[in-house]
Formats: structure tokens, C-alpha cells, sequence
């Protein structure tokens, strides 16, 4: 008769039976809890076993049950009636610790108890007779009183309760009669979370297409997942707190701060920081993954138009962060930015601490560069990497060893201003690169192409190298101060596919001896980079990272630096005419049109703003005195100007001159850059 038809003689025992056959994994966490019981029968010893919420906390205490009753001890557990929470109660429920010995106490649920716990740990505990094993279950970790008092530094055991492995979780699904087929689906998901597996082979049933490989988690699954593990919140505030750390890489203070203005960020964060499932990092805390997971699924269905919200403000925020930093942007904050661009996608290694730096290229590095070239490329190529660190080193960025300062991977940024007979000669992508953007939309004064030409690594990615020189593209792209065009080379397109985001079209294929490679450009003259972030749908909505196919329809007219200044100067004269001024050429340029507003007051807006900058300087005084009395006070002529500044007609015509090129220098500026690089700068 097997264990699954025999006779028992009541439920309880048939509970029990099907517990500790499904039983899994905590091998060395039994093998403990058996050598304390074995010691403890003439000694003393308390066990503190603790761990976010569905870790298998209480699953190991009905195990260590198990294990004491076969042992021939006396089990007292405490947690499921939950007597109120006072000493003579729990006295009451543990009264056979002092009856019928030598007896085990096992207390789940700890933090029920947690206004007991100094009465616990300095009365109740000391009384217990000799041979006591106690056993005490909670989301958090005992108190620092246990930690600092010496005397328990012998007797108090502190069991941290992690992840199962791969095999045990494989095993969890195995005994719950999971099909083979459907455990990467599951795992996933749940990655090695107890309860997470458990809820998802609960689910099995349900799921749709039979026996096959695919599975997702539904949304009962996912409501069960946080009603168990989070529970009610105190706010609305305090809800929004956490979907933010669900949905970036790390959270701080300072994040919250800037995303939750309205909020009390210390009180917020020191909320998270103490909830059982967020884990504190160098950069910040984060929820265990399950949770996070669950949570960000969570909103996005219930509220995609706060969810999408969310992280069009945290996009704002950390392009902000990088476009502000004194210097360069610390890693930490270009990680944030990467994480929500490709948070799941699996091109990162996502680790907090790196045995490697970004340095300059130095006398020595040829060799190694070229051995990197060739060990993932070809000769061709290596032959061109040898031309580049020849003709422009500093375009070289290398990522060595901290330890031996061999170099272990680089990249090739090119900031190129014109085409170059040699350099189109050389270097086929290049070539490719010019002739797209000259074909498109030709750059004009003061612009440049950005050229991210190469990124190679000893290790494959994703790895730590791989990282870093993901965070110096995005350096590239975020800093980039006049950048028309940006454009990378991949070598393998379909494996990078998630780059196509930064493409506007499908990657222009250029051979290198007997490889392809593909080249995704961007033209940044009529978009600024941190509003189309914006505007790209987080991960989970239907439309993320769907990369346009063609070209879109030009937003904005793109004029010359000739040009621009032509207009400015006609819409100075028309200031007075606004149906000359909606004539302008102004109008649909991005200095006007991303204003926003009625088009004539749009450019009168932002011709009277940059105007009033020349007031604001005391040297440019003079010049701004100069331009509002010819343009906008109604002055007919010129000679009339000078002589209502009082200022002798020569030096009246020097002002003005300079001032016209100054506004047009200003103007011209911000149309590069847009409002929110030229208020940055």
C-alpha cells in the first residue's frame, strides 16, 4: 500500500503525510536544526529562522516538527491560534516546555509576538529547563539587544532563509506533478521563490494549452503572490512608493524625492527599507525579484495609464540626473536609465560592484586592442581599429583589469563634423554612415555625427565589460551636446535587436571582409532624446521597443545655420506684424514648435526669452538696449534708435550688429539642443 492509498487515521495526519512527501530542499538548514536537537538535550539553544514572506518559513517549522516528533521530543508550537499577545497567554500555550521534557518550542509568525520579545528573551527564555530547543520564525531578524548581548552568542542560531537552488525548485515542481515541458516557463517566473512555485503548480490546471511549454502567470496568480507577500499598505503614497522600487533598478531617498514631490521621502523610504522582502545595495534597496515582478505586472494591468506615466516621469528624471552631473554621470545613475529601457532583456550583467575602469587609451594597449579586435571580429576589421588608434586615440575608450590593468575590452566612439576622403576609404562603415546621413539630412553648423563604431570584450555578453560600455553609449547619447546623427554598428543585428530602438529604419548591412554588420542611425535635428524616451512604452504595454520600420514624418522643419539666422533676424523686424510673423520660417522649426501654444505667440515667447537673457548679463546690456528699442518699441527707423538711446549712430549700429548675432547664437543654440539641454547648460 503506498503512502498516497493507505488509511490514515485522520486528516491531520493525511496533511501531514502529503506535506513531507512534497517536502523539498533546506538540506543544510535540517542538517542544523538535527545537530542542535541532538546537543540541545543537555544544553540549550534558540533557532532564529527568518525571511521575506512565501521564503518557506513556515513549511521548514512543520519539518523541524517532524523531524523532533520522530527524535521522541515534545513538540509546543505557537503561531496558528495566535493567543493575544501577552506574557501569561504565551505562557499558557508553552506550558509543556516545563512539564514534559526535554520539549521543542516552535514559534511562527514571530512578529506577532515582537511586543513581547524583551520579556521573551529576559524572562521567559532563561526559565526554560536544560535540553530546550526554541525555535522562533519571522520576516526579520532578531532584534540588535540578542546580537549585542553576550550571553546569547552561544545559544542564539540565526537561519537565513534564501531562494532554493535551480534543482530544488526543479524538484518542488517535480513533486507537484508539474510537466517537465512547462518548468522553464515556470521557473521564469518564479525563479527559485517558494511560494511563487507553489502558486504557479497550483495554477497548472488552469493554464491554458494542455501539456505544452507555454505558461504565464495570470493575474489571480499574480493578486495571490502580493496579498501574501506585501499585504495592505498605509496610503495611497506608500502604494505608489513601492511599484516605483518595483519598476527601477534601485531606489533611494532622493528618487523617491524627485518622483513623489507631494511625499514625506524619508518616511517613505525608511518604510521600504524595513519591509522583510527589500534588499539594501551600494546603490540603494531593491524588492526580491519575485515581488518585483509581480508588483510592476500588477499596475500595468490595473492602471496602464498610471503605469505608463510612472515611467515617463522616471525617464525625465534620470536623463535629468545624467544630463546635470558635475562631470560625467556616476554608473549608478546610466544604470537606472538602462534598466528601464531594457529591464528583462537579458544585455546586461545587473551587478552592483565592477573589478574593472574606464580609462583612456595608453602607449602599450595595441596589442591587446587588436588581439580583442581579432579574437571577436576580423582581420579587416583589426585593420581598421589599427588606422582609427592611429589617426584618433582619444576616440578609444578601454576597460581594464582593477587588479592587473590589462585591458579587457574597449570601444570606438567617432565624433565626425565632415566627410573624409581617407577615412570613407579605410573604413566601409563609416562610408555607409556618411552617405545615409548626407542622402536624409545633411548636418549643419555646430553638429556632428556620433559614431559608436565598436564595442568589443574579452568575456561574451552580457558580462561586467559589457556593462560599462553600455553606460559610456549612454553617455554618449544623454551628454551629446549638438549630435544631428547617432549612429551604431552591431555585429550581429538580430542578436542586438534591441538596439533598434535607437534606429530609424532597419540596419543598413555594410560587409568588412567576409562579415556583416549592421547600422542602426538616429537623427536627433527634429527630436530631443529625452522626449522620445518619453514617449517609448515601458515593457510590459503592447507596443514596447516596436522600432519604426521607416522613417517618420519630420516634426519639425530642419533649417541651415545661414538659414536660421536669416529668419531670426525677419522675425526681429515682423515684431509687430504677426501676420508676417506666422509666415515664418520660425514657426516650424523645433526652437518654436516644441514651445507649444499659438504659433505667433509661440515665437514671440521665445524671441522676447531670449532677448531678456542679453539684459541679464552686464556686459551684453548695451546689446539688449540696442535690439528692444529697434524691434519692439514702435522706433521707425534706425537713426531714430540711436538717437532715442542717445548714443552716437556708429556705436548704436556696433550694438545692434552684435546683439542680432548674439540672439541668433542664442536661438541657434537652443534650437540644437532643445528648452530642456539649453536650461541644463
Amino acid at each position: 500500500m503506498t503512502p498516497q492509498t493507505r488509511r490514515f487515521a485522520s486528516l491531520g495526519e493525511r496533511l501531514q503525510a502529503a506535506r513531507h512527501r512534497s517536502f523539498v530542499g533546506r538540506s543544510a538548514e535540517l542538517e542544523l536544526f538535527r545537530t542542535t536537537l541532538d546537543r540541545a538535550a543537555d544544553s540549550f539553544a534558540v533557532q532564529f529562522v527568518t525571511g521575506p514572506g512565501g521564503i518557506g518559513k513556515t513549511t521548514l517549522l512543520r519539518r523541524f516538527a517532524h523531524e523532533a516528533a520522530e527524535a521522541g521530543r515534545v513538540v509546543v508550537e505557537i503561531g496558528e491560534h495566535r493567543p493575544p499577545p501577552s506574557p501569561e497567554a504565551f505562557e499558557s500555550e508553552a506550558i509543556k516546555m516545563f512539564t514534559d521534557e526535554p520539549a521543542v518550542l516552535l514559534v511562527d509568525d514571530f512578529e506577532t509576538y515582537r511586543p513581547l520579545e524583551d520579556w521573551l528573551r529576559d524572562r521567559f527564555l532563561p526559565r526554560l529547563p536544560a535540553g530546550s530547543l526554541v525555535v522562533f520564525a519571522d520576516r526579520r531578524p532578531p532584534g540588535s539587544m540578542w546580537l549585542s548581548d553576550p550571553g546569547w552568542k552561544d545559544v542564539l542560531q540565526v537561519i537565513t532563509l534564501g531562494d532554493f537552488s535551480r534543482d530544488d525548485a526543479v524538484a518542488l515542481l517535480t513533486a507537484r506533478e508539474v510537466p517537465a515541458v512547462r518548468h522553464p516557463a515556470v521557473l521564469s517566473f518564479s525563479g527559485g521563490h517558494p511560494l511563487a512555485l507553489s502558486l504557479a503548480a497550483s495554477a497548472m490546471d488552469d493554464a491554458a494549452g494542455g501539456e505544452g511549454a507555454g505558461w504565464t502567470p495570470s493575474h489571480d496568480v499574480i493578486g495571490a503572490l502580493l496579498t501574501r507577500l506585501v499585504g495592505p499598505v498605509p496610503s495611497p503614497l506608500h502604494r505608489q512608493a513601492l511599484e516605483v522600487s518595483a519598476h527601477v533598478r534601485t531606489t533611494t531617498e532622493g528618487l523617491l524625492r524627485a518622483v513623489l514631490s507631494e511625499a514625506d521621502a524619508g518616511a517613505l523610504f525608511d518604510w521600504l527599507r524595513r519591509l522583510s522582502f527589500m534588499a539594501s545595495v551600494p546603490s540603494g534597496i531593491r524588492p526580491h525579484e519575485v515581488i518585483r515582478e509581480a508588483l510592476d505586472a500588477d499596475l500595468s494591468w490595473r492602471d496602464p495609464e498610471r503605469y505608463q506615466d510612472m515611467h515617463r516621469r522616471l525617464i525625465r528624471h534620470y536623463v535629468g540626473e545624467a544630463r546635470t552631473a558635475p562631470d560625467s554621470p556616476s554608473f549608478a545613475q546610466l544604470e537606472a536609465l538602462m534598466y528601464l529601457l531594457w529591464h528583462g532583456s537579458g544585455l546586461f550583467a545587473e551587478q552592483e560592484e565592477f573589478d574593472f575602469r574606464e580609462d583612456v587609451v595608453r602607449a602599450g594597449d595595441r596589442r591587446a586592442v587588436l588581439d580583442i579586435t581579432l579574437a571577436n571580429s576580423n582581420a579587416e576589421t583589426a585593420a581598421i581599429v589599427d588606422f582609427w588608434l592611429e589617426r584618433r586615440p582619444e576616440a578609444f575608450s578601454v576597460y581594464r583589469s582593477s587588479e592587473s590593468g590589462e585591458p579587457a575590452g574597449f570601444v570606438l566612439t567617432l565624433r565626425l563634423t565632415e566627410p573624409d576622403a581617407e577615412e570613407n576609404a579605410v573604413d566601409p562603415v563609416v562610408a555607409e554612415a556618411w552617405s545615409y546621413v548626407r542622402r536624409v539630412s545633411p548636418l549643419r553648423e555646430g553638429e556632428h555625427l556620433a559614431l559608436a563604431r565598436l564595442m568589443l570584450a574579452r568575456e561574451a555578453f552580457p558580462s561586467p565589460v559589457s556593462d560599462l560600455i553600455a553606460a559610456r553609449l549612454v553617455t554618449m547619447a544623454v551628454q551629446a551636446e549638438g549630435v544631428a546623427w547617432t549612429c551604431m554598428v552591431v555585429s550581429d543585428p538580430k542578436r542586438w535587436q534591441r538596439f533598434a530602438i535607437f534606429g530609424e529604419q532597419d540596419p543598413l548591412m555594410v560587409r568588412v571582409g567576409d562579415l556583416l554588420f549592421g547600422l542602426f542611425c538616429r537623427n536627433w535635428q527634429e527630436t530631443r532624446l529625452d522626449t522620445w524616451l518619453e514617449q517609448l512604452m515601458p515593457r510590459r504595454t503592447p507596443a514596447a521597443w516596436r522600432a519604426p520600420r521607416h522613417r517618420a514624418v519630420r516634426t519639425y522643419a530642419v533649417l541651415s545655420r545661414a538659414e536660421f539666422d536669416v529668419a531670426v533676424r525677419g522675425a526681429l523686424r515682423s515684431w509687430n506684424r504677426p501676420d508676417e510673423l506666422a509666415n515664418s520660417p520660425l514657426v516650424p522649426a523645433r526652437v518654436v514648435a516644441e514651445t507649444g501654444g499659438e504659433p505667433v505667440e509661440a515665437l514671440r515667447r521665445v524671441l522676447h526669452e531670449t532677448v531678456e537673457k542679453l539684459a541679464a548679463d552686464s556686459r551684453e546690456v548695451k546689446l539688449y538696449r540696442a535690439i528692444t528699442m529697434t524691434f519692439m518699441q514702435n522706433t521707425p527707423t534706425q537713426q531714430a534708435a540711436a538717437e532715442r538711446l542717445g548714443l552716437p549712430f556708429s556705436t548704436y549700429r556696433r550694438h545692434l550688429t552684435r546683439g542680432l548675432e548674439r540672439v541668433c547664437e542664442l536661438l541657434w543654440h537652443r534650437e540644437l539642443l532643445g528648452v530642456s539641454g539649453v536650461d541644463a547648460s
